[in-house]
């Protein structure tokens, strides 16, 4: 397992990764910062890539990520995370949207679980979701730092 930092303009993120991709990425200020284990390693070199992209999205040049990923969670939880990366840049969907697009549209509260557990943040974007009146719900990174990843991406939504 590796680990590292970034400095982004809306605070600092943690990454964590194994050898077939990442597996966490959390702004630190936010209610579940990650936590580096003992026995996880320090190191540049499995995140040059990760770190390239995250500094292209903020600056306004990338809009979709291309990376390996390894999140760990039940086989209902890929399906969401996966639903999650089908979600355009700019673009944001309810809770009630999700789970129809998984063929699960009375799962709406189980899917609302499923992006709340997202262990990576910002690349698998949970943050893209909304309620169905366009208003913010919950964000691992609070509120605040969904409406600014919000506004960089030019989304609708009412704050």
């Amino acid at each position: 397992m590796y680990h590292t930092t970034y400095q982004s303009p809306l605070g600092e993120i943690a990454i964590t990764a194994n050898d077939k991709g990442i597996t966490a990425l959390a702004f630190q200020q936010g209610a579940a910062p990650i936590e580096f284990t003992q026995g996880s390693t320090a190191g540049e070199q499995p995140f040059i890539e990760i770190k390239q992209q995250l500094s292209e999205y903020f600056a306004g040049t990338r809009t979709q990520f291309n990376l390996a990923l390894s999140p760990q969670g039940t086989p209902f939880q890929q399906s969401v995370w996966q639903a999650l990366t089908e979600i355009p840049y700019g673009k944001t969907v309810s809770y009630g949207w999700l789970a129809k697009h998984i063929n699960n549209e009375k799962a709406v509260r189980a899917v609302g679980s499923a992006n709340g557990a997202n262990p990576i943040a910002l690349i698998i974007p949970c943050h893209r979701v909304i309620g169905a009146n366009k208003r913010l719900t919950g964000y691992a990174g609070g509120l605040a730092l969904k409406a600014k990843l919000l506004m960089h991406e030019q989304a609708d939504f009412k704050p």
